[in-house]
């Protein structure tokens, strides 16, 4: 039996769905390397929302569901010691094009945020980008991160907004955009399939994520609500600039190991 026949159905739909999708990442990876440090599909700056903390020189940090790698490129160059770990093997191809390209290194593993390589109390740091933020069940990957964090270890982690997944019809395909309607019940929020691909998302509601945390041993430091910025040359593949502007289409939460 070899390691892929025991990851979960969830995991490999997830892996085969960003392998094929990974060429399309491949190309605007360069820009995110480049880029000051910024959150959400509309590029908003750090330093406008104070995500990060004042200072990451020296901590060791694990970003989860990595990617191309461009966050843990924007925290090495800021002096922390980060590792990126991904369930995509081609999404990892990429990140090592990128580190050769910018001259940057640091470890990249192929792996599932639910499992993670790593001891306990590993990392000062953990940061997730729509990555193991969505793509993995919370139930698992939040157990995890509490694990391999030191006591007053951060968590910071970006995820659809609530508002957004409500007004998102269940059988809605890629091209459809987030409605001005509640069309999605609250209660049961767990895991969400699409009728166009084969990927597997998990959300939850506010309350079950501050009950979640809280049991495992975090603190709710923060919860920001992003608004798109008036002007900008970004887009969203899920909301029109119109409902970003009106309602928050993305989140970041903040937690600290107790």
């Amino acid at each position: 039996m070899t390691d892929v026949d025991n990851l979960p159905d969830h995991v490999l739909r997830n892996r085969r769905f960003w392998d094929e999708w990974a060429k399309d990442f491949a190309l605007w990876a360069p820009r995110k390397w480049e880029e000051e440090p910024n959150w959400g599909q509309y590029s908003i700056p750090d330093v406008e929302l104070g995500v990060l903390p004042d200072s990451v020189d020296g901590m060791d940090v694990i970003e989860l569901g990595c990617g191309t790698a461009y966050v843990s490129a924007w925290l090495a160059r800021m002096g922390a010691k980060p590792v990126g770990i991904d369930n995509s093997p081609e999404q990892l191809a990429t990140a090592r094009k990128m580190q050769e390209q910018f001259g940057i290194e640091f470890p990249l593993h192929l792996g599932n945020a639910e499992t993670l390589p790593f001891a306990d109390s590993s990392f000062d740091l953990a940061v997730s980008e729509y990555g193991a933020s969505i793509w993995c069940d919370p139930y698992r990957w939040i157990p995890e991160v509490a694990r391999v964090l030191r006591p007053g270890g951060e968590l910071v982690f970006l995820v659809n907004g609530l508002l957004s997944m409500l007004c998102t019809p269940v059988d809605a395909t890629i091209d459809v955009m987030a409605s001005e309607r509640l069309v999605r019940p609250l209660f049961g929020m767990h895991r969400f399939e699409w009728p166009d691909d084969e990927s597997v998302e998990f959300h939850l509601s506010h309350g079950e994520w501050i009950r979640l945390l809280r049991e495992n041993g975090f603190e709710i430091v923060g919860l920001l609500e992003l608004q798109a910025p008036a002007e900008t040359d970004r887009e969203s593949t899920t909301v029109t600039h119109e409902w970003a502007r009106r309602w928050p289409s993305e989140e970041i939460w903040k937690a600290r190991k107790r």
